[in-house]
């Protein structure tokens, strides 16, 4: 006989995470279902941890904070290796994976390993090597994620033609980036990579169809990190597509690009968007449709079509955040068994692990120029702070936008060292309906990065 459950959870990312703890905290049966070595999901395994882990790791073996203090040229490690990075890789992403399996079984949920796909609305067939089984549940919970899309001009070999993916689980002993590498594709995970190359010295040719990248970034804060990734060779190829991609006479990867242009590089990284991993879960059979990309489309309370069924996470689309993707599990399981009803969005902050970082809340200049607020700015530089003099953070910048008569704060801008940190202290400001007069009278620690704010507020009300 299947086992049944209260909530069944396809996926162990942060969506599933949260909302398979929060079901057992109301005292829920809950099951979560997903390859045992894949526990943790895409975050934990081939995103967002070993990324930004991959990230300091550069940072450090590189030198990059220290060129400050002893050039441009200084460089901790001459030959940096795969081997040299995914050490740590390795084992801050071991350690993830420990700490969410001990979250899931101090919680009692059950975890049941295999792939799982839909025989009706509420049973799920589950199988692997071990064999199969099928368990029912009154609510399921799709948070399988999403995988790198590929293209067939562009054939990733996971050798010196990688997805996103590949790059991270890469453990060969040469360079990683080699001495000119190619990104296509000038998304945020294609920048973070691109900019971590660029650490490395590499010289990098960004690729990218559109002409515009990031538009949901403000205009000066992106100006600004295109600035400093072209300052360390790092050339952007806009408007421009890939129609073919080739190991040539010489052993370099070429791309050829659809107005004739070729580009070569020791390797190349293809970051052109993801697709849900939701092509084996039988929807189909549910009456439940997804979008090109294989995105499952839910109501405000994360309901799909079948209103036992939700759907969390990468698996809906934008803004595909695992910050956002916890909340939206959490929510949905709250709306199942409480009855908690989505109230007004909350203010999201977006963060972007480039070199330098790039975090962000409320509205851009663009957007409010569009819909015609009056707004005016306020603005502080880190080579203007002590803190900032003291650890050589010369490009970083922290941007107010506030109502002009009102003097709300619509929109925190940071580029710089810790600006997905600071972006925190805008968060909670805004949220609580902050004005530039109160941290204008806020009194912050000297010298830290976070005075930006104060100095901001200054400038923003002294442009009144």
């Amino acid at each position: 006989m299947a086992r049944h459950f209260d909530l069944a959870v396809i996926g162990s990312g942060p969506a599933g995470q949260k909302g398979a703890i929060n079901a057992a905290k109301m005292g829920k049966k809950v099951a979560i279902v997903d390859r045992e070595v894949m526990l943790g999901g895409a975050c934990t395994h081939t995103g967002t941890i070993p990324s930004k882990t991959l990230r300091e790791a550069v940072l450090y073996l590189s030198g990059f904070r220290q060129r400050a203090f002893y050039g441009r040229s200084y460089t901790l490690q001459e030959q940096i290796t795969w081997a040299d990075l995914s050490v740590r890789v390795h084992e801050v992403v071991s350690r993830e994976q420990e700490i969410v399996r001990d979250q899931l079984l101090r919680n009692h949920i059950r975890l049941i390993s295999g792939v799982a796909r839909f025989l009706d609305e509420h049973t799920l067939l589950v199988e692997s090597s071990e064999g199969s089984e099928q368990i029912t549940a009154d609510f399921i919970m799709i948070a399988t994620g999403t995988r790198p899309a590929h293209a067939p001009s562009v054939p990733t070999d996971g050798q010196r033609i990688m997805d996103s993916d590949q790059m991270v689980l890469e453990s060969h002993g040469r360079s990683p980036v080699g001495n000119s590498s190619i990104v296509v594709g000038a998304g945020v995970i294609g920048l973070e990579y691109a900019s971590m190359a660029t650490a490395l010295k590499s010289e990098v040719t960004i690729v990218d169809a559109r002409e515009d990248i990031l538009e949901f970034v403000d205009h000066e804060i992106l100006e600004s990190l295109c600035f400093h990734l072209r300052s360390r060779k790092a050339k952007f190829r806009l408007g421009e597509k890939v129609t073919s991609v080739e190991i040539d006479s010489k052993d370099r990867v070429s791309a050829l690009l659809e107005s004739g242009k070729r580009v070569t590089g020791d390797t190349l990284l293809y970051t052109v968007g993801r697709d849900a991993n939701t092509d084996s879960l039988g929807l189909g059979l549910l009456g439940i449709e997804t979008d090109a990309r294989g995105r499952i489309p839910v109501d405000a309370a994360y309901r799909t079509a079948q209103p036992h069924i939700y759907a969390a996470g990468d698996v809906i689309g934008f803004p595909a955040l695992a910050s956002t993707s916890m909340e939206q599990g959490r929510l949905a399981a709250a709306h199942m068994f409480a009855g908690h009803e989505p109230g007004k969005p909350p203010l999201l902050p977006y963060g972007i692990y480039t070199i330098p970082e790039v975090s962000m809340i409320g509205k851009t200049e663009q957007e409010l120029t569009h819909e015609k607020v009056p707004y005016e700015v306020g603005s502080a530089r880190f080579d203007e702070l002590a803190r900032g003099n003291m650890i050589g953070d010369s490009s970083g910048m922290l941007k107010l936008l506030f109502h002009a008569e009102t003097l709300e704060i619509l929109g925190v801008h940071i580029l710089g060292d810790g600006a997905c940190e600071l972006i925190h202290i805008g968060q909670a400001a805004m949220t609580l309906g902050g004005t530039m007069e109160f941290l204008r009278d806020t009194v912050f620690n000297y010298p830290t990065l976070a005075e930006a704010y104060k100095v901001a507020a200054l400038d923003g009300l002294n442009r009144l």
